[in-house]
């Protein structure tokens, strides 16, 4: 039985009389780790740490900053196939995704924003004859950086990276379902010589030491990643102190195929963006909308693709699809799928709990599902599910698909394919989402803007728009004479 224990001031806290939560494996359903379940006394510790920590670290030039965040990428990258290990462990993801999507982007967090400190500027303005203004920006001090189960470690250091790069004290909060290799980041810290303090890494329950994380008086920005639900009791929190507040939150994202796409591209990729990761990344498409002309087709086709995707355990090198992240996930998922079935719904593949054998006969997994004559206004095609269960239906005009697919609270991202200029620029300019992909999914620049419109969040994250949430501007005006 493994134990896990908070990061504070540089070190690992054992503390004989703290509670712990179980942690489960997936793959298996049996407990494999044991989860401190913090109180405020360990956040008032990590509070302290990052109050005496913050003075060194804020004073430190943006190289020296740099190039300890470039050992802590480094590190990470050589540790790379223990991390990948521990992530598919604890997320039920397949080896190979964590191997090839979720480290390697954790260690190209570190390593754009350790880089990305030593190439930004300020503006100064020539106001008049003698007069001059410019900007400053400051670190806010300490920050709090909430991630979630999905994508762990990728998205945790998408947070704590940026905000550290700009001279911040950082508390993390990783997800209580998937803690695992949060909990390793400490010992590469130390390793790579991060001052005792900066980072502190706490763990345990969202409605209990999450929300006193963002109440903290001390915490000065909170950047979360999560539900719509827990973003708005985030914002409820952290509002009435007039805290900075970063929210990337849910999605019900739209895949739109056009007739004249590249129809094989389309495919394949129709298949990655419903059901990589078991459909849990926020990012993925859970609505497919395809021109009536092909729908047929594509629908037969699309079904084949379902069947020839490899489900099996997480640490097997060819499994694609793994186990659901927690049992009451998987049953919230399976929640919507009968609530589909009484919406009229048709389940073309799929719709059922997978029974494995041997050591995974206790495991969460799913089989990936596909719905069909459904009204685009009906539950299960308005909230978030946030597992392998996509809807198809067909449309005929390009005024038609955007209806459906802006009808939804959510504006986070959406897939479009067509080989036509005059359409991709269309729905590129009216859909209400933070991104779209043309003949494309989860093509992501880091310097680019992250985030979504309506209930899918506040703010955005990614490149400029990180380094600028976690610093304060001040303005300066000097007249000469």
């Amino acid at each position: 039985m493994e134990r896990i224990f908070n990061f504070i001031d540089g070190q690992y806290m054992y503390l004989p009389e703290c509670k712990y939560l179980d942690n489960y494996a997936p793959a298996t359903g049996e407990i494999y780790a044991l989860t401190p379940d913090s109180t405020e006394e360990d956040l008032e510790l990590a509070i302290q740490a990052a109050e005496n920590a913050f003075p060194i670290w804020s004073k430190m030039t943006s190289i020296e900053r740099s190039n300890i965040l470039l050992k802590i990428s480094a590190l990470i990258e050589q540790n790379l196939e223990e991390f990948a290990k521990a992530e598919s462990k604890d997320t039920g993801k397949p080896i190979s995704l964590a191997r090839k999507m979720d480290i390697p982007r954790s260690v190209e967090n570190f390593k754009f924003f350790a880089t990305a400190i030593l190439h930004t500027h300020t503006p100064a303005h020539a106001t008049e004859f003698g007069v001059i203004n410019y900007t400053l920006r400051k670190p806010l001090g300490i920050v709090a950086c909430i991630s979630p189960w999905n994508l762990p470690l990728y998205l945790f250091t998408w947070k704590i990276a940026p905000a550290l790069a700009s001279g911040n004290c950082v508390i993390g909060k990783p997800s209580e379902v998937t803690p695992f290799t949060a909990y390793m980041l400490g010992k590469i810290c130390q390793e790579a010589g991060l001052p005792k303090g900066v980072l502190n890494i706490l763990h345990g329950q969202g409605g209990k030491i999450g929300a006193k994380l963002v109440a903290h008086p001390k915490i000065k920005a909170v950047s979360f990643t999560g539900g719509t639900q827990t973003g708005a009791e985030v914002a409820r929190l952290a509002a009435p102190q007039f805290k900075k507040i970063s929210l990337e939150l849910g999605g019900k994202n739209p895949t739109i195929i056009f007739a004249d796409a590249n129809y094989e591209k389309a495919l394949e990729n129709a298949v990655k963006s419903s059901f990589t990761n078991q459909g849990q990344i926020c990012l993925c498409g859970s609505r497919i909308f395809i021109e009536k002309k092909i729908y047929e087709k594509f629908k037969t086709d699309f079904i084949e693709k379902i069947k020839l995707l490899k489900i099996g355990l997480p640490n097997d090198e060819n499994t694609e699809f793994g186990a659901v992240v927690s049992l009451p996930h998987l049953q919230k998922v399976m929640t919507y799928i009968e609530l589909a079935k009484a919406e009229g719904g048709t389940i073309l593949i799929g719709g059922e709990r997978i029974k494995m054998e041997n050591e995974a006969k206790n495991g969460y997994y799913l089989a990936p599902t596909l719905i069909e004559n459904l009204p685009f206004d009906c539950r299960t095609n308005q909230e978030e599910i946030f597992g392998a269960v996509v809807t198809i239906m067909p449309f005929e005009t390009k005024e038609e698909v955007l209806m459906y697919a802006n009808s939804v609270k959510y504006g986070l991202s959406a897939s479009v394919w067509t080989s036509n200029l005059e359409t991709s620029n269309f729905l590129a300019q009216h859909l209400d989402v933070g991104i779209v992909w043309i003949n494309t999914w989860l093509l992501r620049d880091l310097r680019t803007s992250f985030g979504g419109m309506k209930h899918s969040g506040v703010g955005r994250e990614g490149g400029q728009d990180s380094l600028l949430f976690f610093t304060e501007p001040k303005n300066i005006c000097i007249k000469m004479d």
